[in-house]
């Protein structure tokens, strides 16, 4: 059986990058993940002695870029072919309204803190998505052009992923996850030239699929012949693998074991929850958002949803009146949950997209839409301590572009490193041999703080 897995070529997994079987242990996510090659850079970083605080953040991405006007910055006194299409409803903070869509956020909004302001230069999807997630544009050529490189800047998460540790050291749970939605195929979520041990751990779409993806691939009475099997592999000649994934595995192998068998696997199990919490949160994105937050409960550092398609040219009012009121229902459920068990001050909740949509409307009737817009999004934020109740710079009279406070991708970014405990000056050497600072010109929106 060695020799078979010494000559079998290794088999590509869906992020490019190559595993052998033997490293799996079980079939985490839909596409694997070696928790050896994790648990490595986990002793590393605790050799370290990096301190980190214990929060989390959950990003949940409108992925297409969501209509800013439409959802929480209507402008009903605009001329009608600006002003959101759903009419309006008051919110909790005097004065602030929200889309008619939305009254569950609306109500809430006290516990939101809204920025109205946030803006970059790429109207296009990959390289806006790039940009949100990373703090950095593609290379200027490329701005507002259809995606032609690869991700160059490593995501937020894995940065996080890097600072903390990959694994949390209690629970095995996965500093960076990333939940499989229906879209998220713009760059944004990796780790790069970081390196994979520091890529998302990706679990699989669906919450069904879910706890599945977390089991061992063996019955439960075989795992002790599993166990001899990978104690033999530690004999193996290491320079069969010359990726270096079988580097440093001694002990690691076991320790992997012991994860998938521990604390981690229930952490994605959604059946532990009372069916009253699921059918608060609702189907689909709202099952997503409950995983999140019990990701963060046991640990997670980051995670990402991608909820969508949000790209409206047209068919917005068909679009929003379907995508609205689970995103209301699920976000309302999800901020009454956390603050009933006390993680209203240590989960972050951070919605936005990559760009926000044209303020002028086009077309007409069922076919009415708007186009991509870069100089203009919202940010939504909730949780960690921050400064609740509030609106946070303002957008123009057409809600086109920042009329005062604009805030950047950088300062998203320095921001959640605010939140999280990461010095704002950490810097990782590049490949070229150079050390790359993650924040270059970004600072803390000080108003959340």
């Amino acid at each position: 059986m060695l020799d078979l897995i010494r000559t079998r070529p290794p088999r590509p997994k869906c992020d490019g990058s190559s595993r052998r079987d033997f490293l799996k242990v079980g079939a985490l996510g839909l596409c694997g993940l070696s928790l050896p090659y994790l648990l490595r850079a986990r002793a590393a970083a605790a050799e370290s002695g990096q301190p980190k605080r214990d929060t989390s953040v959950i990003l949940l991405f409108l992925d297409g870029g969501a209509s800013h006007i439409d959802t929480f910055d209507p402008k009903m006194e605009a001329p009608k072919e600006y002003r959101s299409l759903f009419g309006s409803v008051k919110t909790a903070i005097p004065g602030v309204e929200f889309s008619g869509l939305l009254p569950k956020m609306a109500r809430l909004a006290d516990k939101l803190a809204i920025v109205r302001s946030f803006t970059h230069k790429d109207g296009d999807h990959g390289g806006a998505t790039h940009w949100v997630k990373t703090g950095y544009p593609w290379p200027p050529e490329f701005l507002g052009k259809a995606p032609v490189i690869p991700q160059q800047s490593p995501s937020m998460g894995s940065v996080v992923s890097r600072y903390r540790r990959p694994i949390h050291p209690d629970t095995g749970v996965p500093t960076y996850i990333r939940v499989l939605s229906n879209h998220g195929g713009y760059p944004g979520d990796d780790a790069v030239w970081l390196g994979q041990d520091y890529a998302p751990f990706r679990c699989g779409k669906g919450a069904n699929t879910m706890l599945n993806n977390m089991s061992l691939k063996i019955e439960p009475e075989r795992l002790g012949d599993r166990r001899a099997l990978l104690k033999a592999f530690d004999t193996i000649d290491r320079r069969i693998d010359q990726s270096g994934v079988m580097n440093g595995t001694d002990g690691f192998q076991q320790q992997a074991v012991n994860v998938i068998l521990g604390k981690a696997k229930q952490a994605f199990n959604l059946s532990l929850e009372s069916d009253r919490t699921r059918d608060a949160y609702g189907p689909g994105l709202g099952q997503e958002l409950l995983l999140a937050r019990r990701l963060c409960e046991a640990g997670a550092g980051f995670v990402t949803l991608n909820n969508g398609y949000w790209d409206h040219h047209d068919g917005i009012i068909k679009g929003c009146k379907e995508l609205c009121p689970p995103l209301d229902r699920a976000v309302g459920a999800f901020l009454d949950d956390v603050r009933d068990r006390g993680l209203d001050k240590n989960i972050l909740l951070v919605i936005t997209g990559e760009f926000g949509r044209a303020p002028r409307v086009s077309g007409e009737g069922q076919g009415v839409g708007r186009d991509h817009w870069a100089s203009l999004n919202t940010l939504v934020l909730a949780g960690a301590g921050i400064k609740a109740g509030q609106v946070i710079g303002e957008s123009d009279e057409k809600a086109a572009y920042p009329k005062t406070r604009p805030i950047s991708p950088q300062d998203l970014m320095a921001t959640l490193f605010q939140v999280l405990g990461i010095d704002p000056k950490v810097q990782y050497v590049h490949p070229s041999g150079r050390p790359i600072s993650m924040i270059q010109d970004g600072n803390p929106i000080e108003e959340l703080f």
